[in-house]
């Protein structure tokens, strides 16, 4: 038996099959960068920069939990303005958070505080405790602090549960851009559990 010996076609073949495998890649690439762009662009009016409410007086103050430490003295502030004659802070991680679990077991002089441990311990939990404070202490208008990229589905969600009048403000924070990157990953998807399980 005879081996016949690779045509020249068959040598010129291999490259040019590289060739267009890396055409594929590079359009797969070009691809993802223009979604990726896309979607930074969209997510700039719901993270970056949300609706944020004009402060006015209200029945109470309440800080959501979470990342972003700057929130709870900012709206413990607000409360000492005179904004509202309470603050209901929400720690959901319980005595987990030894730091927080045990300022709020603390006394604080001129600080009209309640903290609470939201069951679940997501937003919606807060959303849910909220609607229970408001109906049985006839709450009308509520300051909701949270941070920015969180601002936008707070709001949401909260008013799925609340019906009077929602100030949502966000506390002064540094976001890096990796941090950034996170957030739009993660606040996405807080937002489609959120559309999928609307019900209070």
């Amino acid at each position: 038996m005879t081996v016949q010996p690779a045509t020249g076609d068959e040598e010129v073949g291999r490259p040019r099959g590289r060739r267009r495998w890396r055409k594929r890649i590079w359009r797969w690439l070009v691809s993802l960068c223009a979604l990726l762009i896309v979607a930074a662009i969209a997510g700039v009016p719901v993270y970056v920069r949300p609706q944020i409410d004009q402060l006015r007086p209200a029945d109470a103050i309440f800080i959501l939990g979470g990342e972003g430490w700057g929130r709870y003295p900012f709206g413990m502030g607000l409360q000492m303005q005179g904004w509202a004659p309470i603050v209901v802070l929400s720690n959901p991680l319980g005595p987990d958070d030894p730091w927080l679990f045990d300022f709020c077991k603390s006394p604080h002089a001129n600080l009209n505080l309640q903290c609470f441990v939201p069951d679940p311990p997501t937003t919606k939990g807060e959303a849910q405790e909220l609607r229970r404070l408001a109906d049985s202490r006839g709450w009308h208008t509520v300051i909701a602090v949270t941070f920015r990229p969180h601002i936008s589905r707070a709001r949401y969600i909260l008013e799925q549960c609340f019906d009077g009048d929602l100030i949502m403000v966000a506390s002064p924070a540094q976001v890096s851009p990796l941090r950034w990157v996170f957030e739009y990953a993660y606040q996405t998807a807080g937002y489609v559990r959120a559309v999928l399980d609307r019900d209070c």
